[in-house]
């Protein structure tokens, strides 16, 4: 037999496939697409990772009740495999944090500061600040969308 070499494109295919299959539904109100997501640097299995959809609209991203809905999953260190339903096809963006507490809010310091993992779709660059929504916002196709998310902890 000869030898095949397989593409790097459908191994990856393979190992996502794997994962979601043992998954159980997506998450959130169900809609007509998805966000299929991988979180990774997750520190620990402790606690929720929540989901904070936001739509299509810059002056609601990240502000108090500017999202359209904040499912939860369970955390699974190292990486988080979950899925998200969206409205319609369309863009979007996802705030996500790791409530390793399970208190259903993502805790602060004492000056403001994030005090447990946080990321964004795209992995924006951050300095100082919260990310624009220009920079968080992604394309959800009708057939889906996977996203790769990469926490940060303070």
């Amino acid at each position: 037999m000869q030898d095949m070499k397989i593409s790097p494109l459908i191994v990856a295919a393979m190992t996502w496939a794997v994962p979601c299959a043992a998954q159980a539904t997506c998450v959130g109100h169900p809609g007509t697409a998805q966000i299929n997501l991988e979180i990774s640097n997750v520190r620990s299995s402790k606690g929720r990772i929540a989901l904070t959809l936001y739509a299509d609209d810059a002056s609601k991203f990240l502000r108090k009740r500017g999202s359209l809905y904040v499912p939860r999953v369970d955390a699974v260190g190292p990486v988080t495999r979950a899925c998200i339903f969206v409205p319609k096809p369309g863009y979007y963006a996802l705030a996500v944090y790791h409530d390793e507490n399970a208190n259903k809010k993502l805790d602060r310091t004492g000056i403001g500061l994030p005090a447990e993992g946080f990321g964004f779709t795209n992995n924006p660059k951050l300095f100082l600040s919260m990310p624009a929504f220009k920079s968080a916002r992604l394309k959800v196709p009708a057939e889906g969308v996977l996203a790769r998310i990469r926490l940060r902890y303070p």
